[in-house]
């Protein structure tokens, strides 16, 4: 395939990436007035939010099937466009239960498009020899931070009905321009003239390559549930246990996450340098150090610090572990490693939670250094499939 056709499908999934991270930060801002326009309890709600997770994990697997029979960018599109329309369905339900069913279409949707593009992106980065697939997944982090970004500034200005009625024409008009080029564009065929060693022909799933699939997933898990953790758990933790301000707490989330896409954006050269298991194994180590201190540390800006070293450390593990997943077994190999790291972000949050009340919030915490240092370990222990 030419490079300049490689060049305009990388933009295409890029494009797709960010628009994925764009409506669901977008819908994440507006849950407080949907909430409250529902009338849902803190338990319904929850609840009814169980539905995206329900929907994508459902759809995940049955993602693999379809790419592997219509095309990962047919499934791509597709599911764009089911995306862009779902996220406008939330502020139209006036009860939980309608709020959760609504969710659910929602949910699928971004579950398909997240096993289809990252299969894409798996194929791309086989054809271009570059391991640029921590590329992707910070376009996908700086699309989620300009989803909230805008969603806060016209939280005050919009309604919700209004605000994502905006998203999804914004994302169906993206979908029709990079949808063109992704549905133009033959998906690449691995490239020829490898040397064998550096070649890695799809297996079918027999018993000992899903075991090496899920193997990868497991560090997919590890590194979400962190994700998961911080997201709902560092703002309480800066609040209640070091009495910081409730704008001061916000902030350590937010290093966080601009520390996780500084990481990606500068994943490919750290990849190219150090390798996969280095990668895997210095970012869990990392990841885990920083965790220790940010759970631990006695002072706002120490642990602040600490969420940012995290960040950093998490960044490329899960782009990483997908990548060889999808290598190794192609979208099926997505779609697992995929469910089991969205199960990991599921996870995370509630376990935090029954910890807390078990012990404390910060040694509830401690237990994402746990599961860093435990992809570290995973990273040695399969070495010699992450590079080969």
């Amino acid at each position: 395939m030419p490079g300049d056709a490689l060049t305009r499908l990388r933009v295409a999934i890029t494009v797709f990436f960010a628009l994925d991270g764009f409506i669901f930060a977008g819908w994440v801002v507006r849950i407080p007035a949907i909430k409250e326009q529902t009338g849902a309890s803190a338990s319904t709600l929850g609840l009814a939010l169980l539905g995206v997770s329900a929907g994508a994990v459902i759809t995940m697997m049955l993602t693999g099937r379809l790419c592997r029979r219509y095309g990962n960018h047919q499934v791509t599109v597709v599911c764009g466009i089911l995306l862009s329309l779902s996220v406008a369905l939330p502020p139209l339900t006036h009860s939980a239960l309608a709020l959760g069913a609504v969710l659910l279409v929602f949910g699928s949707a971004y579950g398909g498009i997240n096993v289809a593009f990252n299969s894409a992106a798996v194929d791309l980065v086989r054809a271009l020899r570059r391991p640029v697939m921590p590329s992707f997944h910070a376009a996908f982090s700086l699309g989620g931070m300009i989803g909230a970004g805008l969603g806060g500034l016209v939280a005050g200005h919009l309604s919700p009905t209004r605000h994502l009625l905006g998203l999804t024409v914004i994302g169906l008009v993206v979908t029709a321009v990079a949808g063109r080029t992704l549905l133009r564009i033959e998906p690449p065929a691995p490239p020829e003239g490898l040397a064998p060693e550096k070649s890695v022909p799809r297996r079918r799933l027999d018993s000992q390559t899903r075991g090496l699939v899920v193997t990868f997933g497991l560090i997919a898990l590890c590194t979400a549930y962190g994700e998961g953790a911080l997201a709902d758990w560092s703002a309480l933790h800066l609040e209640q246990d070091l009495h910081a301000s409730a704008g001061a707490a916000a902030v350590g989330y937010s290093c966080f996450a601009l520390a996780m896409t500084i990481g990606r954006l500068t994943g490919t050269r750290l990849l190219e340098r150090l390798g996969r298991t280095r990668t895997l194994t210095i970012g869990g180590t990392t990841a885990a150090v920083g965790m220790l201190l940010g759970a631990l540390a006695p002072s706002l800006w120490a642990a602040i610090l600490g969420f940012v070293i995290t960040g950093l450390g998490l960044a490329n593990l899960f782009p990483v572990a997908v990548e060889r997943a999808g290598t190794l077994a192609g979208p099926d190999g997505v779609a697992i490693a995929s469910t089991l790291g969205y199960g990991g972000m599921l996870l995370g949050p509630p376990a935090i939670g029954f910890m807390a009340d078990w012990f404390s919030l910060p040694a509830a915490l401690t237990s994402v250094a746990v599961l860093a240092a435990t992809a570290a370990v995973i990273g040695v222990a399969t070495r010699h499939a992450a590079e080969h």
